[in-house]
Protein backbone atom coordinates (compact mmCIF):
# COMPACT_ATOMS: atom_id res chain seq x y z
CA UNK A 1 0.00 0.00 0.00
CA UNK A 2 1.53 3.38 -0.98
CA UNK A 3 1.31 5.46 2.08
CA UNK A 4 1.20 9.30 1.43
CA UNK A 5 3.55 11.67 3.03
CA UNK A 6 1.66 14.65 4.91
CA UNK A 7 1.29 18.35 4.15
CA UNK A 8 0.59 21.11 5.89
CA UNK A 9 -1.31 23.64 3.92
CA UNK A 10 -1.74 27.35 4.91
CA UNK A 11 -5.81 27.46 3.24
CA UNK A 12 -7.46 30.63 2.45
CA UNK A 13 -10.19 29.52 0.24
CA UNK A 14 -8.92 31.81 -2.76
CA UNK A 15 -7.49 30.55 -6.41
CA UNK A 16 -3.73 30.07 -5.11
CA UNK A 17 -4.31 28.16 -1.78
CA UNK A 18 -6.96 25.65 -3.15
CA UNK A 19 -5.28 25.22 -6.53
CA UNK A 20 -1.98 24.93 -4.84
CA UNK A 21 -3.95 22.12 -2.46
CA UNK A 22 -5.28 20.42 -6.39
CA UNK A 23 -1.66 20.27 -7.33
CA UNK A 24 -0.35 18.56 -3.82
CA UNK A 25 -3.40 16.38 -3.29
CA UNK A 26 -2.19 13.42 -5.49
CA UNK A 27 0.85 13.54 -3.39
CA UNK A 28 0.22 14.25 -0.25
CA UNK A 29 -2.32 13.41 2.38
CA UNK A 30 -3.51 17.20 3.15
CA UNK A 31 -4.00 19.06 6.62
CA UNK A 32 -5.48 22.79 5.41
CA UNK A 33 -4.56 25.42 8.45
CA UNK A 34 -7.11 28.75 7.95
CA UNK A 35 -6.48 31.82 9.96
CA UNK A 36 -8.95 34.76 10.99
CA UNK A 37 -6.29 37.31 11.44
CA UNK A 38 -8.98 40.60 11.74
CA UNK A 39 -9.11 40.65 8.03
CA UNK A 40 -12.20 42.09 6.19
CA UNK A 41 -13.20 39.66 4.01
CA UNK A 42 -14.01 36.98 7.29
CA UNK A 43 -16.06 35.45 3.84
CA UNK A 44 -13.42 33.65 2.68
CA UNK A 45 -13.46 31.59 5.72
CA UNK A 46 -16.81 29.98 4.64
CA UNK A 47 -14.64 28.87 1.11
CA UNK A 48 -12.10 26.83 2.98
CA UNK A 49 -14.83 24.73 4.71
CA UNK A 50 -16.52 23.84 1.57
CA UNK A 51 -12.96 23.34 -0.09
CA UNK A 52 -10.94 21.44 2.82
CA UNK A 53 -14.72 18.00 1.99
CA UNK A 54 -14.16 18.98 -1.73
CA UNK A 55 -10.38 18.36 -1.35
CA UNK A 56 -10.53 15.62 1.33
CA UNK A 57 -8.53 17.04 3.69
CA UNK A 58 -7.22 14.70 6.35
CA UNK A 59 -8.14 17.37 8.50
CA UNK A 60 -9.16 21.16 8.36
CA UNK A 61 -8.09 23.89 11.24
CA UNK A 62 -9.80 27.20 11.81
CA UNK A 63 -7.19 29.55 14.24
CA UNK A 64 -8.66 32.64 15.69
CA UNK A 65 -5.61 35.31 15.58
CA UNK A 66 -8.25 37.83 15.23
CA UNK A 67 -6.35 39.41 18.32
CA UNK A 68 -3.68 40.42 15.33
CA UNK A 69 -6.26 43.10 14.05
CA UNK A 70 -5.25 45.33 17.00
CA UNK A 71 -1.72 44.75 17.05
CA UNK A 72 -1.90 45.53 13.33
CA UNK A 73 -3.46 48.85 13.45
CA UNK A 74 -3.59 51.62 10.78
CA UNK A 75 -0.97 49.93 9.00
CA UNK A 76 -2.71 47.65 6.10
CA UNK A 77 -6.19 48.20 4.20
CA UNK A 78 -7.04 44.61 4.78
CA UNK A 79 -7.41 44.58 8.27
CA UNK A 80 -8.27 48.43 8.83
CA UNK A 81 -11.81 48.36 7.46
CA UNK A 82 -11.67 52.45 7.57
CA UNK A 83 -8.73 52.37 4.52
CA UNK A 84 -10.30 52.36 1.03
CA UNK A 85 -8.97 49.37 -1.05
CA UNK A 86 -6.81 50.13 -4.02
CA UNK A 87 -7.21 48.79 -7.50
CA UNK A 88 -3.54 48.09 -8.13
CA UNK A 89 -0.55 46.90 -5.95
CA UNK A 90 0.24 49.33 -3.27
CA UNK A 91 2.03 49.06 -0.33
CA UNK A 92 -1.09 49.30 1.77
CA UNK A 93 -2.13 45.32 1.02
CA UNK A 94 1.15 44.21 2.84
CA UNK A 95 0.32 42.83 5.79
CA UNK A 96 3.38 42.57 7.94
CA UNK A 97 4.63 39.34 8.19
CA UNK A 98 1.50 37.57 7.97
CA UNK A 99 3.15 34.79 6.16
CA UNK A 100 5.62 33.96 8.41
CA UNK A 101 2.90 34.23 11.44
CA UNK A 102 0.91 31.87 9.18
CA UNK A 103 3.48 29.96 8.23
CA UNK A 104 5.52 29.48 11.88
CA UNK A 105 1.90 28.08 13.11
CA UNK A 106 1.37 25.61 10.01
CA UNK A 107 5.15 24.30 10.60
CA UNK A 108 4.27 23.75 14.27
CA UNK A 109 1.34 21.64 13.19
CA UNK A 110 3.38 20.10 10.74
CA UNK A 111 6.47 19.23 13.14
CA UNK A 112 3.37 17.94 15.83
CA UNK A 113 1.98 16.08 12.45
CA UNK A 114 5.83 14.77 11.80
CA UNK A 115 4.54 16.47 8.30
CA UNK A 116 7.18 16.69 5.76
CA UNK A 117 6.00 19.79 3.79
CA UNK A 118 4.58 23.25 4.63
CA UNK A 119 2.83 24.72 1.54
CA UNK A 120 1.71 28.27 0.73
CA UNK A 121 0.29 29.60 -2.17
CA UNK A 122 2.40 32.23 -3.19
CA UNK A 123 3.31 32.61 -7.45
CA UNK A 124 5.48 34.64 -9.38
CA UNK A 125 2.47 37.36 -9.77
CA UNK A 126 3.50 37.78 -5.79
CA UNK A 127 7.17 39.40 -6.61
CA UNK A 128 5.84 42.77 -4.61
CA UNK A 129 5.21 40.68 -1.35
CA UNK A 130 8.22 40.42 0.71
CA UNK A 131 6.63 37.52 2.45
CA UNK A 132 5.90 35.49 -0.37
CA UNK A 133 9.36 35.71 -2.29
CA UNK A 134 11.18 32.11 -2.03
CA UNK A 135 13.96 33.68 -0.70
CA UNK A 136 12.01 34.70 2.29
CA UNK A 137 10.36 30.89 2.66
CA UNK A 138 13.89 29.49 2.64
CA UNK A 139 15.66 31.34 5.14
CA UNK A 140 12.40 30.72 7.35
CA UNK A 141 12.66 26.99 6.76
CA UNK A 142 16.05 27.32 7.79
CA UNK A 143 15.12 28.85 10.86
CA UNK A 144 11.95 26.83 12.11
CA UNK A 145 13.91 23.40 11.94
CA UNK A 146 17.10 25.01 13.58
CA UNK A 147 14.07 25.31 16.09
CA UNK A 148 13.70 21.91 16.25
CA UNK A 149 16.76 20.27 15.32
CA UNK A 150 17.52 18.35 18.37
CA UNK A 151 14.56 16.78 17.60
CA UNK A 152 15.13 16.42 14.14
CA UNK A 153 18.19 14.81 15.07
CA UNK A 154 16.89 12.26 17.71
CA UNK A 155 13.85 10.95 14.86
CA UNK A 156 11.04 12.37 17.18
CA UNK A 157 10.70 15.32 14.29
CA UNK A 158 10.96 15.04 10.51
CA UNK A 159 12.60 17.98 8.55
CA UNK A 160 10.15 19.96 7.33
CA UNK A 161 10.31 21.91 3.37
CA UNK A 162 8.42 24.82 3.25
CA UNK A 163 7.45 25.13 -0.71
CA UNK A 164 5.47 27.37 -3.47
CA UNK A 165 4.31 27.31 -6.59
CA UNK A 166 6.69 30.36 -6.45
CA UNK A 167 9.56 28.22 -5.86
CA UNK A 168 8.34 25.93 -9.03
CA UNK A 169 8.44 29.27 -10.78
CA UNK A 170 4.30 29.22 -11.72
CA UNK A 171 2.57 31.58 -12.19
CA UNK A 172 -0.69 32.62 -11.08
CA UNK A 173 -2.51 31.37 -14.61
CA UNK A 174 -0.37 28.24 -14.40
CA UNK A 175 -1.92 27.40 -10.65
CA UNK A 176 -5.26 28.47 -11.74
CA UNK A 177 -5.14 25.71 -14.60
CA UNK A 178 -3.59 22.95 -12.38
CA UNK A 179 -6.26 23.53 -10.38
CA UNK A 180 -9.05 23.76 -12.89
CA UNK A 181 -8.26 20.33 -13.95
CA UNK A 182 -8.77 18.86 -10.50
CA UNK A 183 -11.66 21.18 -9.56
CA UNK A 184 -13.39 22.24 -13.39
CA UNK A 185 -16.55 24.74 -12.70
CA UNK A 186 -15.74 24.25 -8.90
CA UNK A 187 -12.87 26.64 -9.22
CA UNK A 188 -15.30 30.17 -9.71
CA UNK A 189 -16.35 29.44 -6.07
CA UNK A 190 -13.15 30.38 -5.00
CA UNK A 191 -12.67 33.88 -2.62
CA UNK A 192 -10.11 36.29 -4.22
CA UNK A 193 -11.67 39.37 -2.77
CA UNK A 194 -10.69 41.79 -0.57
CA UNK A 195 -13.80 43.60 0.41
CA UNK A 196 -16.84 41.42 2.63
CA UNK A 197 -19.61 41.74 0.10
CA UNK A 198 -22.14 38.83 -0.73
CA UNK A 199 -20.36 38.52 -4.38
CA UNK A 200 -16.69 39.73 -5.62
CA UNK A 201 -16.31 43.22 -6.03
CA UNK A 202 -14.32 43.07 -9.25
CA UNK A 203 -12.55 46.40 -8.55
CA UNK A 204 -10.19 45.79 -5.72
CA UNK A 205 -6.61 44.68 -6.58
CA UNK A 206 -7.25 41.09 -5.86
CA UNK A 207 -10.31 41.13 -8.16
CA UNK A 208 -8.28 42.44 -10.85
CA UNK A 209 -5.37 39.83 -10.21
CA UNK A 210 -8.38 36.89 -11.07
CA UNK A 211 -9.74 38.56 -13.94
CA UNK A 212 -6.42 38.54 -15.43
CA UNK A 213 -5.78 34.85 -14.52
CA UNK A 214 -8.13 33.43 -15.62
CA UNK A 215 -7.87 35.48 -18.95
CA UNK A 216 -4.19 34.17 -19.25
CA UNK A 217 -4.97 30.93 -18.43
CA UNK A 218 -7.92 31.11 -21.46
CA UNK A 219 -10.63 29.59 -18.61
CA UNK A 220 -14.00 31.84 -19.11
CA UNK A 221 -14.43 33.74 -15.54
CA UNK A 222 -17.88 32.83 -14.04
CA UNK A 223 -16.76 34.58 -11.08
CA UNK A 224 -19.80 37.22 -9.96
CA UNK A 225 -18.47 40.29 -9.77
CA UNK A 226 -20.64 43.69 -8.32
CA UNK A 227 -18.72 45.40 -11.33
Amino acid sequence: MNILKKAVVVFSGGIDSVCTCAFLKSKYELYGISFLYGQRADQEIEKTKYFAKILNFKEHKIVDISFMKNLYGETNVLTDSKKNIPSKFDYSIVVPIRNAIFLSIASAWAFTLNASLVAYGAHKGDKNYPDCRPVFSQKLEQALNQGEIDGIKVGLRKRIKIWSPFKHGFSKSQVLKKGYKVLGKKIFKTWSCYSNKKFHCGSCESCNNRKAAFVEAGIPDKTKYLR
